[in-house]
């Protein structure tokens, strides 16, 4: 005895197949973005002596004491843009997370930390290129310090 097979239409066994290979497409699209995205860069906003680090990409701001720059380091802390904060008085070097607009950032701290002396952004890499110097330092990696 010979059983028939029932045979399927073609759009009922195509549209399942299409659905699968797209979402196999988009899985594997989400994991080579994992693999090729560079890790992120840790955030410690507690203040941490300026000595023996080299700053490339990062915003100074300059208080007339220490008692002023003491003063604002919470609202520092607490800045969402603040990935590091150096301490060398009466001063603080703030290094910004990925993505931050420096020059931006201190014009927002320049306006919020009104007694500042100063506020100066230091781009190694936009002075370099200003300057078109012969042999230019170094890039400066995104941690934002060599």
């Amino acid at each position: 005895m010979i059983l028939g097979v029932a045979e399927k239409p073609l759009a009922r066994v195509l549209v399942p197949v299409i659905t699968l290979a797209l979402a196999a497409g988009v899985g594997l699209a989400f994991f080579i973005a994992a693999l090729v995205r560079p890790p992120e860069l840790p955030v410690d906003t507690n203040p941490a002596p300026l000595a023996g680090h080299t700053l490339c990409a990062a915003v100074v701001v300059v208080f007339p004491s220490d008692a002023e720059m003491r003063a604002a380091v919470p609202s520092v802390r607490d800045d969402p843009k603040a990935r590091r904060v150096f301490v060398d008085p009466p001063s603080l070097s703030l290094l910004a997370v990925p993505g931050t607009d420096l020059e931006a950032w201190a014009q927002e701290l320049h306006a919020r930390f009104r007694t500042a002396e100063r506020v100066t952004v230091i781009d190694a890499d936009a002075t370099a290129a200003q300057l078109k110097l012969t042999a230019p330092p170094p890039k400066c990696p995104r941690e934002g310090e060599y």
